[in-house]
């Protein structure tokens, strides 16, 4: 049953915030299930969004029927696309629901992480079928899905998930404009990164990157560091000083925990943003600048305003323009590649880290996010890995292995070589991803033998059977 093909444009606006999708957690059964949203009396109209690969921005009307997805010609729904298989998924489109059945493919369905046979879907489900990803959503939305970028990094940031390929989009377009902007994220997300990032691809890259840490100056100081100061305007005030904005002329000032600010300042801080004027600590005059404003925070500001410590005004002008980091734990998928990364800027080869301690990175929740997993690598590969801290779950989690969840109950050989096949499974699969299942790249980039990685993929049933 051939789909409609969908002329809209899925451009996502440039103020849109990164879509986030969940699957409705099911305890009474082992694949993740959900259900399909009505809007209102009578049968929602579907239609198949593809954010990601040679069609994304395409979008497929989907009546009540039968709908095969792969790349072999015959089928209703084409993608070119080299690391899915010729039929690869079934979809069967009901009155209520969509069930989507793997076809036996050779890299396996994807749904939130987790590897499915046969899984009912719902209006908002995201479905990863080798490196193309496709939305299900309602046919009369008015939804601007973010195509995903095609980046595996962004300046120093890393990740191959589609949070962060969403952020990426994102992040391509608020770099070439002026705008100010306002990233938000836990702590350890990578925000200092991410505003460097926006500097350097900005074309104010040639122009000064000038870091203000809000929450390391004490309250006292950070008129001055800000603004700055004219001689004499208060004890050890032996000289004029420019502040940060001014150093910062022509360039990007990164204003790190702006929620630290004091209510005292936020009006002067307010004025910069509106008008580009600064006066010293002590002075008469204000003087313009020229300079992007980045500021961070791991706050809720919208919070803060609720309870009276930050200005609303402030905050609206703030974010004009922002974006989200996400937590590592929300893309564990990233973890592999990301320790390659810290390798890589250490010198050292991936070889460096055991597959037993990979196994272990990746199941653990990170509180502390990409910082916390760098200190960890850096520590196990300078002091050994009898230096691996104790890795113990968090209140509340689970370890984990990617999609599966370890069974501590298990005898302790058991339950570590689970934990082993868990990480390889997913490395593999992210490897074949990253290389378009090209086996000779995929041997190269992973550092192992040929023959080795295809005894590896034959063992995770990931090894190409249908060309």
């Amino acid at each position: 049953m051939k789909p409609l093909p969908s002329n809209e444009s899925h451009a996502a606006d440039e103020r849109g915030s990164v879509q986030r999708v969940a699957l409705r957690d099911d305890e009474e059964n082992t694949a993740a299930t959900a259900t399909l949203q009505r809007s209102g009396p009578g049968r929602v109209r579907l239609k198949l969004l593809v954010l990601s690969g040679a069609e994304a921005g395409r979008s497929y009307s989907l009546e009540q029927g039968e709908y095969t997805v792969g790349k072999a010609p015959t089928c209703d729904i084409v993608l070119e696309d080299k690391t899915i298989s010729r039929q690869h998924l079934k979809l069967e489109v009901h009155e209520d629901h969509v069930l989507a059945t793997d076809l036996d493919s050779r890299n396996g369905s994807f749904c939130e992480g987790l590897r499915f046979s046969e899984l009912e879907l719902r209006a908002g489900s995201v479905v990863t079928l080798g490196t193309t990803e496709l939305k299900l959503v309602p046919e009369d939305t008015r939804e601007r899905s973010l195509l995903l970028s095609s980046r595996d990094h962004f300046g120093s940031l890393v990740g191959t998930s589609r949070k962060m390929r969403e952020v990426f989009t994102l992040l391509e377009r608020m770099a070439p404009g002026g705008s100010d902007v306002l990233i938000q994220g836990e702590t350890g997300t990578g925000k200092e990164l991410c505003a460097e990032a926006l500097h350097q691809e900005s074309a104010r890259r040639k122009g000064p990157f000038v870091i203000v840490d809000l929450a390391g100056i004490a309250p006292s100081l950070i008129e001055s560091e800000l603004f700055g100061h004219v001689k004499g305007a208060f004890t050890g005030a032996q000289s004029d000083r420019a502040g940060a904005f001014e150093r910062a002329n022509g360039g990007t000032v990164f204003l790190d925990e702006v929620g630290e600010l004091p209510l005292d300042l936020q009006p002067r801080l307010l004025r910069v943003l509106e008008r580009r004027q600064v006066k010293r600590v002590g002075a008469n005059d204000y003087r313009t600048v020229d300079m992007r404003v980045v500021a961070a925070t791991h706050v809720d500001l919208e919070g803060a305003v609720k309870a009276g410590k930050f200005r609303r005004d402030l905050f609206h002008r703030l974010a004009v323009l922002r974006v989200t980091l996400p937590p590592l734990r929300e893309r564990p998928d990233d973890i592999p590649l990301l320790i390659d990364t810290v390798l890589e800027r250490m010198g050292r080869p991936p070889s460096a880290l055991s597959d037993q301690t990979r196994a272990l990175l990746a199941q653990y929740p990170w509180p502390g996010n990409v910082r916390e997993l760098r200190n960890v690598v850096e520590q196990v590969v300078n002091l050994g890995e009898e230096a691996l801290p104790e890795l113990a779950p968090l209140p509340g989690e689970e370890l984990r292995t990617g999609s599966a969840t370890l069974e501590l109950e298990l005898p302790f050989k058991e339950a570590k070589e689970r934990l082993i096949e868990g990480f390889e499974r997913d490395y593999l699969k992210g490897l074949l991803e990253r290389c378009e299942g090209n086996i000779s790249r995929a041997s190269r980039e992973a550092g192992i033998d040929r023959v080795y990685l295809r005894k590896l993929l034959r063992k995770h049933g990931l090894e190409d059977r249908d060309g």
